[in-house]
C-alpha cells in the first residue's frame, strides 16, 4: 500500500536557529547529483527568510520485502502553499473484487426477472384480446428500436461505433432471435403462461447439446445426468396439461432451441467488440425489425390487425393501450438487462438463470391469471425446476 499525504507545518526561519543558538545538523542525504549552482540554490533557500512549508513525504513506511528503503520529502515557500491534498492508494483486494462482481451479477439477474414477469403478464393480457403474436411482436422490437434511437440522438447512451463486419457477425443473432421471439409469442397466445414457461425451462438440455454436437464441448457426466429431471419433468408437466395445444408446445420448444443458438452466437459475437451489451440488444432488435416486419406483414396483414384492434378496444377499452406500450417496452428493457449480464458470464450461465428466473413467472402468472394446475403438472414442474438447480450445481 502507498500514499501521498500532504501536511502543513508551522513556519520557521532561520532567525529561530539563532535565537536558540542550535547547531545546524548535517544533511548529507540532501547532497544530489546536480549541479554546483543547484547546491548553491538549496543552501541559500535553507538560510533564506522566507518560511517554508512540508509538502509531503512519500513511501513514509517500512519497506516490504519487495521495496528499497527511502522516504523523500518535497518542500515549498510559503508564499506559493497549495491546498492540502490526501491520496492514499489501496491495493486490490481479489476477494473484494469477486464479491462486487457476483452482486453485480446479482442485481442484473434480480431486475431481469422483474422486469420479465410484468412483460409476461401484460403480454398476455394483450394476447387474450389481440390474438396476433406477429404483430405483437413487431410492436415490441419497434418500441426497444425506438427507446435506443431516441437515447443516442439524445446523449443519453453514447452510439455504437460499428461497422459492416459488425453487422455481418449481428445477423445470424438477428435471425435466431427473431424465429425464437416470435416462437414464444405464438405459444403464449395458445397455452398458459405458466405452460410456456414450464416448456422453456429446458433450455439448459438445448444448451448442452447444442454446445457438445456443434461447438465440441465437452461436460461431466454429472452435466448430463442433470438433464434427465428436467427433461422427464417438462415431459409430465406437458402431458398433464389440462389446456394443452401443439402449437403452443411446439412454439416454446422452437424458442427454446433458437434462443439458444441466439446466446451462444452473441457471445462469440460480443468477443473484441467494443459494443456494449446495452447497445449490442439495441442493434439486435433494430436488425430484427427489418426481418420480421416483412413476415409479420405477409402472415397476419394489416386488415386483420385493424379488426382486432377495434374488437380489443371495444371491449377492453383505453386501457388497452395501455397494455400494448407496457408489453413492448417492458419487453425491451429485460432483454436489454439480459444482455448486461450476458456481458458478464458465460451461455450456460445465462440459461441457467433463464431458466431460474421462470419459477417466478410460472407462479405469478398462476396467481394473477387463476390458472388450473392438477397436482401432477404442480410435480412435473417441480422435477424439471429441481434438474436445472442439480445442472447449475453440476456447472460449478
Amino acid at each position: 500500500m502507498s500514499s501521498s499525504v500532504k501536511l502543513t507545518a508551522s513556519p520557521f526561519t532561520s532567525s529561530d536557529f539563532s535565537n536558540r543558538k542550535l547547531p545546524l545538523p548535517k544533511l548529507p542525504f540532501l547532497s544530489l547529483p546536480t549541479t554546483q549552482n543547484a547546491k548553491q540554490s538549496l543552501k541559500n533557500s535553507l538560510f533564506s527568510q522566507k518560511p517554508i512549508y512540508i509538502s509531503s513525504i512519500e513511501n513514509f513506511a517500512l519497506p516490504t520485502k519487495t521495496q528499497k528503503r527511502g522516504t523523500e520529502c518535497k518542500a515549498y515557500e510559503a508564499d506559493r502553499s497549495r491546498p492540502l491534498e490526501i491520496n492514499i492508494e489501496l491495493s486490490d483486494d481479489p476477494a473484494r473484487v469477486e464479491a462486487a462482481q457476483r452482486l453485480k451479477i446479482g442485481i442484473y439477474f434480480a431486475t431481469w426477472w422483474a422486469l420479465n414477469v410484468v412483460f409476461n403478464i401484460y403480454n398476455k393480457k394483450v394476447l387474450n384480446a389481440f390474438p396476433y403474436p406477429w404483430l405483437t411482436s413487431t410492436l415490441s422490437l419497434a418500441a426497444g428500436s425506438l427507446m435506443m434511437l431516441i437515447s443516442w440522438a439524445t446523449r443519453i447512451v453514447d452510439a455504437p461505433n460499428t461497422d459492416l463486419e459488425f453487422w455481418k457477425t449481428l445477423f445470424p443473432v438477428a435471425v435466431a432471435h427473431t424465429i425464437g421471439h416470435v416462437a414464444a409469442t405464438v405459444s403464449m397466445s395458445k397455452v398458459a403462461v405458466s405452460f410456456t414457461h414450464i416448456i422453456k425451462s429446458g433450455e439448459p438440455a438445448f444448451s448442452v447439446l447444442v454446445s457438445r454436437f456443434l461447438l465440441g464441448e465437452m461436460f461431466p457426466a454429472s452435466v448430463y445426468l442433470s438433464l434427465l429431471p428436467i427433461i422427464g419433468g417438462c415431459a409430465l408437466a406437458a402431458v398433464t396439461e389440462l389446456n394443452f395445444n401443439m402449437i403452443g408446445f411446439m412454439g416454446a420448444m422452437i424458442s427454446n432451441l433458437a434462443f439458444v443458438f441466439r446466446n451462444i452466437f452473441s457471445k462469440k459475437g460480443m468477443k473484441g467488440k467494443s459494443v456494449s451489451g446495452m447497445n449490442y440488444y439495441a442493434c439486435l432488435s433494430m436488425l430484427s425489425l427489418l426481418i420480421l416486419t416483412p413476415f409479420a406483414i405477409a402472415v397476419e396483414g394489416p386488415k386483420m390487425w385493424a379488426a382486432g384492434w377495434e374488437n380489443a378496444i371495444s371491449q377492453i377499452g383505453p386501457h388497452f393501450i395501455w397494455w400494448v406500450a407496457a408489453q413492448s417496452v417492458f419487453y425491451h428493457l429485460y432483454n436489454q438487462v439480459s444482455y448486461m449480464s450476458l456481458d458478464q458470464i458465460s451461455p450456460l450461465t445465462f440459461s441457467i438463470g433463464n431458466t431460474m428466473k421462470r419459477i417466478s413467472v410460472i407462479v405469478s402468472s398462476i396467481i394473477i391469471f387463476h390458472t388450473p394446475v392438477q397436482p401432477i403438472n404442480a410435480v412435473g414442474a417441480a422435477i424439471a425446476i429441481l434438474g436445472t438447480f442439480l445442472y447449475s450445481q453440476a456447472k460449478l
